[in-house]
């Protein structure tokens, strides 16, 4: 039997987000934004949804008179991965 698909991740914009993070451990949110090519609304409604069930940390900040956002993926969002990848396999075998 095939395992239900994570919908939180199985969204192509969120799925992008943290297989990016999962790669890199942390980015910013220009970086995200370049890197989708998603508008700044979408991004951040998207982080705010991750950020929510604990798979990315959010901190804001200044770097150089400029603000920063810093987007990291927690363990939640590492083991979250790692199972959406695992159900993903069993529908390819």
């Amino acid at each position: 039997m095939f395992k239900n698909l994570n919908p939180l991740l199985h969204s192509q914009l969120r799925l992008s987000i943290i297989s990016y993070l999962v790669s890199n451990g942390k980015s910013n949110f220009n970086a995200l934004k370049d890197i989708t090519k998603a508008t700044s609304g979408n991004i951040s409604v998207q982080l705010k949804k991750l950020e929510k069930v604990n798979y990315i940390r959010i901190t804001k900040g200044f770097l150089n008179n400029y603000q920063h956002t810093s987007i990291e993926i927690t363990n939640t969002g590492i083991d979250a991965f790692e199972e959406y990848v695992k159900a993903i396999k069993q529908y390819i075998k």
